[in-house]
This record gives structure tokens, sequence and C-alpha cells, in this order.
């Protein structure tokens, strides 16, 4: 039994018949941001290993507590980096220790912008406290980033179209829509703006809350759409 002639594929660009239109359709949304991200790290000095770890340890807990005591404003709490390193003295011969220094970064995440700036200052108003951000963003499961999508493709179908009745055509049927990441690394991306601040406080009042404006987003959606069109009336 022989095997049916294979079907040849359509050419790529089309026919004279039916002529292929390809267009890229974009989106640009600016929107409120929906988390906002702050790292506090507690620093140690100590001529004592022991004493030095002791009071990382505390600090570190302190700062947790601090930053756990938000509830559910705070809505992820992470550890990064961690160090601990002795600082050898300048002229000293062999491995004498000077004193040890350590640190322990904290990260975290807030749905609860009223909440931020109080939090900010406290943190930074801990022992040896170094405060970074907010950096400004949206969740990963953000409709933001559907709606970009669904409007770069209905960018596409339109300028598919004008171009079409530019030619006296109209569309037919739709050949392919693909991401632009699907044919280059970079496909589409939400730019996370950011202001940072810092510092090391120790005074008796509470300290005062910061006015923190939230920084809007903008998020970028771009497609690659095919087409096929009926004969152009040329």
């Amino acid at each position: 039994m022989t095997n049916p002639p294979p079907v040849p594929s359509p050419p790529p660009y089309g026919t004279p018949e039916e002529p292929r239109l390809a267009v890229r359709g974009e989106a640009r949304l600016e929107v409120d941001p929906e988390i906002a991200r702050i790292a506090v790290t507690v620093a140690v000095r100590g001529t004592d290993r022991r004493d030095a770890l002791a009071d990382l340890t505390r600090r570190n807990t302190e700062a947790r507590e601090l930053i756990r005591s938000y509830g559910e404003a705070v809505e992820k709490l992470e550890t990064g980096a961690l160090l601990v390193t002795p600082e050898l003295g300048r002229h000293s011969r062999g491995e004498r220790v000077r004193r040890y220094h350590g640190r322990v970064r904290l990260t975290a995440t807030l749905g609860d912008f009223t909440a931020l700036g109080e939090l900010s200052t406290r943190a930074a108003d801990l022992d040896l406290a170094t405060v970074e951000g907010p950096w400004w963003g949206l969740r990963p499961d953000s409709p933001v980033h559907r709606e970009a999508r669904q409007q770069a493709v209905r960018e596409a179908v339109t300028r598919a179209r004008e171009y079409a009745a530019a030619l006296g055509a109209d569309l037919t049927a739709v050949v392919e829509v693909a991401d632009e990441g699907a044919e280059h690394p970079e496909m589409w991306m939400a730019r996370e703006a950011s202001r940072g601040f810092g510092g090391v406080a120790a005074a008796a009042e509470p300290a005062p809350a910061l006015d923190l404006e939230p920084q809007r987003q903008t998020v970028y959606a771009r497609v690659n759409a095919r087409f096929v069109m009926t004969r152009p009336q040329l």
C-alpha cells in the first residue's frame, strides 16, 4: 500500500489570490502598583565572636518580629544574604582577629501601603539597621498583564484591517498570533521603577512615619500576527 502524496504547505507569503498580511500589535498600560518591597539589613560589630553572633541573632529577631507585627499588611517575609566575617589586624602577624562583622538582610513584601512608611522608619530606628526601598511592582498573576496582552492582540487586528482596507481587501483568516518572546529572548516586561532610602537611627522618641507616594507602573505587551486577506482591488 502506497502512502498518499504529502499535501503541499501553503507559501509562507501567501499567493496573489490569498495574500498574507503580517503586523505587530503593541500595548502600553500605566497602572498603580500592587505591592512594595523593602529590604532591612541589621549589622553587628564586636571583638568577641560569640558576643557578635549573639547580638546578630538578637537584632535579626527584633527586625523579624517588628515586620511580622504588621500582620496581613506584610504578604511575604524572606531572609536573604547572611554574612559573618572576621577582620584581621592590619599589622598583626598570623591570624589574629581584630573584630567580627555580621549582617542579615530581610526582604518584606507589603500589599498595604498605609503601613509602609511607618514600618520603614521603625525598621531604620533599630540598632545598626539599614533600610532600602521601596521597590514598587505588580504581582506575577496580576490581571493587568492579561489586559495588556489582550489589548496588544486587538491592536494587531485593528492594524491589519486598516492595511487590508487600504488595499480594498478584507481579512478572511488569522494564520498566527505569537508573543514577541516566542521568536526572541524578550517577550514583554513590566518595568518597576524604584526609590531608595536608608539610614541608621537611635532615638528615644518613636520615629515618624514617612509619607511615601506609590510610583505608577508601566506594562508593555507586544505580539506578532499574520492574517490572510482577500485579493486586493488595485
